[in-house]
């Protein structure tokens, strides 16, 4: 299956590859290119799977150097996208050279944003590893790093020419990796494609047995949908920003997690997150009401084992009171005195509004601790 769109006269492409990796080396073969590629994967992509990326780069005919990162949130910040930068000019890579990336939206954001800057911009290939990343980050041009305890605060726009998901890492991922990827789906399905949440619902068998039919059309509904709202708005100047909806509580929450518990790794996946701030979102738009929004999306989270508040953390109340409520206010997509988000109070109706009622702010988040 194959997905293809245009952004700036520029063609990029989607390939969901079953067994055989061959479309990665007919495309290699096929660029202008001088030959190198840097391979630039996730310290916990599984020894047999990198060594099958390796040997159809190797046999591919290019000279082919490697860097190894863990994907942690750590490893998002500017000295390590320097260091791929100091790496590339050592051995000469040139703006024809490639990169090719293997992880989730760490490595993915973390690579692009390298290949953005050096030689103010290569050729790149990704491979996402994660759900997240395979149904969400792996398009849409954003590439960045943490700065300043902001994420994502230091960023470009920049797609990738290739993205390859890979059915046999879908169906090797761990149960709690693959379904933290459901929360992006599940927003597809709200604020544009209804017929996502009853697949969702209807189907969650198969989708947990993870049956390649299934597995394919969630993919491409969810990549197709999200190419809809930036194909015309890359730079996130308004249609865009509605594929935002979940994440201002989203990354609050994240962020008051790393502040106080010094990032824990996956006391809470980004999915996970961005399913709590739906539901925190969806409850701010509907004056605290439970809606029809509201139900259908807290069913899809609880079908797949997904949490809808942090009450399960055992949190410090008053401690993550303040400190959530203090990192809304430096969500990246505020431009004046109050933090904005997606107002959904009907299916497929969002529009970008403020959150302007602190007193509702600090009950809903509340009502998640």
């Amino acid at each position: 299956m194959h997905l293809r769109y245009k952004i700036n006269q520029n063609l990029h492409d989607i390939y969901y590859l079953n067994n055989s990796l061959n479309q990665i080396s007919k495309d290699l073969e096929k660029l202008k290119s001088d030959k190198k590629i840097l391979f630039i994967y996730d310290k916990e992509i599984s020894k047999n799977l990198k060594n099958k990326i390796y040997s159809t780069l190797k046999f591919s005919g290019c000279k082919l150097f490697q860097l190894e990162f863990r994907g942690s949130k750590k490893n998002k910040e500017l000295n390590s996208a320097l260091k791929i930068i100091d790496f590339m000019i050592s051995q000469g890579f040139t703006k024809k050279s490639v990169i090719l990336s293997m992880g989730g939206g760490v490595i993915g954001d973390l690579s692009a944003f390298a290949a953005s800057l050096y030689m103010r911009g290569m050729i790149y290939f990704h491979i996402p590893s994660t759900m997240t990343s395979i149904v969400d980050s792996c398009i849409g041009g954003k590439t960045g790093v943490n700065y300043q305890k902001i994420i994502n605060s230091i960023g470009t726009y920049y797609h990738a020419d290739k993205v390859y998901i890979l059915e046999d890492l879908i169906k090797s991922l761990p149960d709690r990796e693959f379904y933290s990827g459901i929360p992006e789906i599940l927003k597809c399905g709200i604020i544009k494609n209804k017929s996502l949440l009853n697949f969702l619902v209807n189907h969650h068998s198969e989708i947990k047995k993870r049956k390649t039919n299934f597995i394919k059309k969630l993919c491409f509904e969810s990549l197709k949908t999200k190419i809809n709202f930036f194909k015309d708005d890359v730079y996130e100047n308004n249609k865009r920003l509605i594929l935002n909806f979940g994440h201002t509580f989203a990354h609050a929450i994240e962020m008051s997690l790393e502040k106080n518990l010094n990032k824990k790794l996956e006391i809470l996946r980004h999915g996970e997150a961005v399913g709590i701030g739906m539901i925190c979102e969806i409850k701010y738009a509907s004056e605290l009401r439970e809606n029809e929004v509201y139900r259908l999306a807290k069913k899809v989270l609880k079908i797949y084992d997904l949490p809808t508040n942090l009450k399960y953390l055992n949190l410090d109340k008053t401690r993550f009171q303040n400190d959530i409520f203090k990192f809304l206010f430096l969500d990246k997509k505020r431009v004046n005195r109050h933090p904005r988000y997606i107002q959904l109070k009907k299916f497929g109706k969002p529009k970008i509004n403020e959150m302007r009622d602190y007193e509702k702010i600090n009950f809903i988040i509340n009502d998640i601790l």
